[in-house]
């Protein structure tokens, strides 16, 4: 696939948690469209998306944001204006309403005062909690927190976005309306989405990349993740090609 522009490029990345090398020598480039990003529990995901949203630093290796180096501290405060990012895992304000929460971060990313209240609003309403918005946070069901946690990180219309299990506790439905807004907001930002679920990058994703033990063992359409599927299990074509390669990378 040939990259016009380039979001992030990841240049023989390498990270490590104590004794553990949790991402071994990646590299990768994004510009603009929605992304997939697969593997199993420990190939490395969500240690990418962190590095990407400045979060955690590599060994060795370079990784440059919107032009901006995030391996040193020159351009990381201009570099994370620009970002979203939805961890797996997010704290917040029990007590906080939805609106509050949006606010807080709108806030946090330096969004013009005169424009936080037009861009809470519809960031609220894109994610679809428009009738919550005076909703506390601790009485929200999961699937609603996590609708929130996305509502956090579209709220300044990142330049990147970074989504990690965005669609963990939505039902049918809320997954089918969320594929829809990722494929609005790819048209000019750069979306990473990592996920468990393939079906969301087969009907989403431009292209996906498949990681396992730190190391990209494909990287292509959801299309051509399909065709590889011989050899795989799974109840859909890309689900086949998903277990097919990671057999082929395990037994490499």
């Amino acid at each position: 696939m040939t990259i016009t522009s380039t979001h992030v490029d990841v240049r023989d990345l390498v990270v490590r948690y104590r004794r553990r090398t949790a991402l071994n020598g990646l590299d990768l480039r994004l510009g603009a469209g929605v992304h997939g990003l697969l593997g199993p529990n420990g190939a490395g995901k969500t240690t990418l998306m962190r590095v990407l949203a400045t979060v955690v630093r590599p060994a060795s290796g370079g990784v440059t944001v919107l032009d901006g180096d995030v391996t040193g501290d020159a351009r990381l405060r201009q570099v994370r204006r620009r970002l979203g990012y939805l961890p797996q895992q997010f704290g917040y304000y029990p007590r906080f309403t939805v609106r509050e929460f949006v606010e807080y971060f709108a806030w946090l990313k330096e969004v013009p005062r005169d424009r936080i209240p037009a861009a809470v609003d519809r960031a609220i309403e894109r994610a679809g909690l428009l009738d919550r918005a005076d909703e506390r946070l601790k009485r929200l069901s999961g699937g609603m927190l996590r609708r929130a946690g996305i509502a956090q990180a579209i709220v300044n219309d990142p330049d990147v976005l970074l989504l990690d299990e965005p669609t963990a506790g939505l039902d049918p439905e809320q997954r089918v309306d969320f594929r829809e807004l990722l494929r609005v907001l790819g048209v000019d930002a750069c979306v990473l989405v990592s996920t468990h679920l393939v079906e969301d990058v087969a009907a989403a994703c431009a292209d996906v990349t498949l990681l396992h033990e730190g190391r990209a063992v494909f990287r292509g359409t959801p299309a051509e993740l399909a065709a590889r599927g011989a050899g795989g299990d799974g109840d859909s074509p890309i689900e086949r090609g998903y277990t097919a390669v990671l057999r082929a990378a395990r037994s490499a």
